[in-house]
């Protein structure tokens, strides 16, 4: 790679100039056609999954981590108690989000408890809906420490 030339550095060193002189005016309102008016913010329905529909997404998703960043042989084999905890804790403009908390029975035969919470639109780029859970005593990047709290309303 070969480097800038004096006559480009200049041109560059210019152009910032005039940019930031374009950007000292007044600060106006923005007219029809800068407006974003497509964009008019989230419209959030409630509508999220109930607790047992999580259930599968937990089990697959705590194999991989457990398999593939702690080469654990740990997987949970089942669920009981599974209830919600909580549904929209917060104001009603925030992203509606379903709290539930249950046993799991993990494949070393020790039953432990999960909590887990089922969030609307909180998919990829926002499609869908997306589970964020931890299983007490599992979490080994202590990402909900401490006793997996911070996955509680």
């Amino acid at each position: 790679m070969r480097a800038p030339s004096l006559k480009s550095l200049r041109f560059a060193a210019l152009l910032g100039l005039m940019f930031g002189a374009l950007s000292l005016g007044e600060a106006r309102a923005a007219n029809p056609l800068e407006l974003n008016f497509w964009l008019s913010g989230p419209r959030y329905d409630g509508n999220v999954a109930d607790c047992d529909k999580a259930l599968p997404t937990i089990a697959t998703q705590f194999w991989e981590k457990e398999s593939s960043f702690w080469n654990s042989p740990l997987k949970i084999t089942g669920f009981s108690a599974v209830h919600e905890t909580a549904f929209r804790p917060w104001q009603s403009d925030n992203i509606p989000r379903r709290y539930c908390t249950g046993d799991a029975m993990l494949n070393d035969g020790k039953v432990r408890r999960v909590h887990f919470s089922i969030i609307e639109d909180g998919g990829f780029a926002g499609y869908g809906q997306s589970v964020e859970w931890c299983v007490v005593g599992l979490d080994r990047n202590w990402a909900y420490n401490p006793a997996c709290r911070a996955a509680r309303p």
